[in-house]
């Protein structure tokens, strides 16, 4: 007869408090509780004697200032800060996490809510289990290219793919997040087999519970996790990328004609092959195409225009990049990949950059690849979404720490923002302009945001749905923290080829009026994004490229182009309250609107910083006219951006528009500070703002102004001007401070619906 084993109890048997941690012991294991704010709490469950060090080291340690209180009892064990309670079940040993009042957030599964598997020694599989309420909605957890509304019932891979960023933080709508430590691959699942997180590879179960609204919980990730600095103020104008442009010639000529047609700019994208010949990933220009990069650039700034260059993380073994990352021993095993994770080899790494790259007068970095794993990409047939991610951790499995799969594009990012803010730091203070890290990157994690990160959603290809489900990876992101992402406007792939991924329907790309009108549209939201950029394969992407003067299509893409700018102040006041609060600049409506059950659902439009609902255009026009529904949410009146006309909130409207221009609508009180649009960010300093109030509630907003570069910020060189709106007596008041230096030009107002 089988004979079972008794299984350890997880019945809390003593409870002790050490400094600014509670250990809850049990015949099973340890869990640790350790307070960070009043609303963040580091929940820690091990079988082992102890805790190892290496898990969870990268984030803030923000205990010491934690106040907090426990107290036992028969059948429970309370932990309480000023904004959050934990009950700990003695029985079982799971959490129950409540407001102060006693409103019920969420729980762990009450019967088994802890798990830990060794498998190396070291290294366990963990699993927590949880429980959701009915209704509750998830968001976050990175990027991912389905296009899934709402979380709840679905299974989500934790890994890094082109087309995939995982973020280990899920966003509640009922009032909370939790922040995995993990740097390894991980699965949330919540079907009928039961709801929680799968680790791969850590010492210990470790994770954040965050208690808050979508806004407050977003800002106790960046606490743990690492502020995100300002980009640099050209970032936030039009970037011209594509694959790819060829030589210094073509570069400049390009910025020329930018120039000629008056069509706003601030950057050109430098793609793959800079080096030369075959010579993959070197760090250097190619002599023949660009004999002299540092007068290219020269000429290009000249025009106002920067320079953004793409790195890869893999190099050629004839390179001489490679041969340097071979001698020291920095490369990853069996693999032509420098390895990030050693300190001695992300300073190699930058010490290329900057004398075959930075040293020329490089602006900006795209790190391209920067997973730099992808075996989905090798496949004729695209993988399912498990097989995908066993494929991952096979992988990177045979040549990374399988304890940090996923965070190679964390190390990378790192290197290249210690490595440029250390090299201008020795300089001569004196005569140089400190320019302020820039790096468009494919991928991330939790912490990549203070590193002067901007992410796009990798190689997508030309469909219409397609973009509209970009619409929903692009808002889980941010709710997962990460302030500032971006995409391919117009796709990657246009057309079709022979792999899986290259799946666009437009053969004829560029010259096929029905792409032209998908680009037209794609551009439309992309003006609308924390980063505005075009970039794909197949076919050329300026905007001649699309028609001419008088032609629908190349006069909606300038009309985008100089909306954009329009709202420089707007944008870069968002951006200084990324800074400075931890804010969100692309909002699910859940941020705001979150007692409102139908706008928390909505994924396919969204709030642009606190004034704009942004409902971009995803089918094709029928008889000219482009129709779709828009809700706009309860609680507040809503103005058409650009007819002023008037709604009430709370309802469902037919928005008809041309292909002039997609729905944009402005919340009563809004306070929008514009500017006359330049042709370039550099172009409009100094000019007068005209703040557009919006009427039917008090508003406020915050102007925020510096030196558009550098880190002079850092040290209290800025000004913001507080505006307020009283709708009462339709007055609008506005008092400025900090550096005077930079508050530039006049400013006057303009009521808006206000008789």
């Amino acid at each position: 007869m089988l004979q079972a084993t008794g299984r350890k109890s997880r019945a809390i048997t003593k409870a002790i408090r050490e400094k600014n941690a509670l250990f809850l012991l049990s015949e099973s294991g340890i869990i640790r509780l350790i307070p960070q704010t009043e609303r963040a709490v580091r929940i820690s469950y091990t079988e082992s004697a102890d805790f190892g060090k290496e898990q969870g080291e990268e984030y803030a340690d923000l205990s010491s200032s934690c106040i907090w209180d426990w107290e036992e009892t028969a059948g429970e064990v309370l932990l309480e800060t000023a904004a959050l309670r934990l009950v700990v079940i003695r029985a079982t040993g799971s959490i129950r996490f409540e407001r102060p009042d006693g409103t019920y957030l969420a729980a762990e599964r009450a019967w088994e809510s802890k798990n830990v598997e060794e498998f190396d020694g070291k290294l366990c599989h963990t699993r927590l289990y949880l429980q959701f309420a009915p209704q509750e909605r998830l968001y976050g957890l990175g990027q991912a290219e389905e296009g899934v509304w709402d979380l709840r019932h679905t299974t989500q891979y934790l890994h890094q793919a082109n087309l995939k960023i995982a973020i280990p933080l899920l966003l509640s709508g009922n009032g909370y997040g939790i922040l995995l430590s993990t740097q390894g691959t991980a699965v949330f699942d919540d079907t009928a087999y039961g709801s929680g997180f799968y680790t791969d590879a850590d010492e210990y179960l470790d994770y954040f519970f965050l208690a808050g609204s979508p806004e407050e919980v977003t800002g106790q990730f960046r606490a743990l996790t690492g502020q995100s600095p300002l980009l640099p103020k050209w970032a936030f104008g039009y970037i011209q990328s594509q694959e790819r442009y060829e030589s210094a010639r073509e570069l400049e000529d390009t910025a020329a004609e930018f120039r000629k047609r008056g069509i706003g700019l601030d950057a050109l994208v430098l793609d793959w092959m800079s080096w030369k010949g075959d010579l993959w990933g070197q760090k250097t220009f190619d002599e023949e195409r660009f004999p002299d990069p540092t007068a290219m650039i020269e000429r290009l700034h000249e025009r106002k225009v920067r320079f953004m260059i793409s790195v890869w993380p893999s190099m050629d073994p004839k390179s001489g990049n490679y041969q340097a990352f071979e001698k020291a021993g920095l490369l990853l095993p069996g693999s032509g990949i420098y390895d990030a994770f050693q300190k001695e080899g992300r300073q190699l790494y930058w010490k290329q950059a900057e004398e075959g790259l930075f040293g020329h007068g490089v602006d900006a970095w795209w790190c391209d690849s920067s997973e730099p794993v992808t075996p989905e990409w090798s496949r004729k047939m695209k993988p399912e979404p498990g097989e995908m991610y066993q494929n991952y951790l096979e992988e990177t499995a045979k040549i990374m720490p399988r304890q940090k799969a996923n965070a190679y594009g964390l190390y990378h990012a790192r290197g290249i923002y210690e490595g440029q803010r250390n090299s201008q730091r020795q300089q001569d203070g004196i005569a140089r302009q400190e320019k302020r890290v820039c790096n468009l990157t494919r991928s991330g994690w939790a912490g990549s945001q203070r590193y002067g990160t901007i992410f796009w959603s990798g190689d997508t290809c030309a469909k219409w749905d397609t973009l509209k489900r970009q619409i929903a990876a692009g808002l889980h992101f941010c709710a997962s923290g990460m302030p500032y992402w971006t995409l391919d406007i117009g796709a990657f792939f246009v057309k079709k080829g022979d792999c899986w991924f290259w799946d666009g329907e437009y053969e004829q790309g560029n010259l096929d009026p029905a792409y032209r009108e998908l680009y037209v549209r794609w551009f439309q939201y992309g003006a609308f994004l924390p980063v505005f950029r075009s970039h794909g394969t197949d076919c050329r992407r300026e905007p001649w490229q699309y028609g001419g003067p008088g032609e629908p299509f190349y006069e909606a893409l300038l009309f985008a182009i100089r909306g954009r700018y329009r709202l420089l102040p707007y944008l870069y006041s968002l951006a200084g309250a990324v800074w400075r609060e931890n804010g969100t600049i692309m909002r699910p409506l859940v941020f705001d609107f979150a007692g409102d059950e139908k706008a928390a659902g909505i994924m396919d439009e969204y709030l642009f910083g606190p004034a704009l609902l942004i409902c971009p255009v995803t089918e094709p026009m029928k008889d000219g006219q482009s129709t779709r529904r828009v809700y706009l949410p309860k609680g507040t009146d809503w103005y058409d951006f650009y007819t002023q006309e008037r709604f009430e909130g709370g309802q469902e409207i037919l928005s008809c528009v041309g292909i002039d221009r997609i729905p944009v609508y402005v919340r009563a009180g809004s306070i929008v500070p514009v500017m006359e649009p330049g042709e370039s960010t550099a172009d409009m300093e100094g000019r007068d703002i005209l703040l557009q109030v919006y009427g039917g509630a008090d508003g406020a907003f915050t102007l925020y102004e510096d030196a558009g570069d550098g880190y002079g910020y850092e040290k209290g060189e800025y000004c913001l001007t507080k505006i307020r709106y009283r709708d009462r007596k339709k007055t609008v008041e506005w008092r400025s401070e900090g550096d005077m230096a930079f508050r530039r030009g006049r400013i006057r107002s303009h009521l808006i619906g206000v008789l």
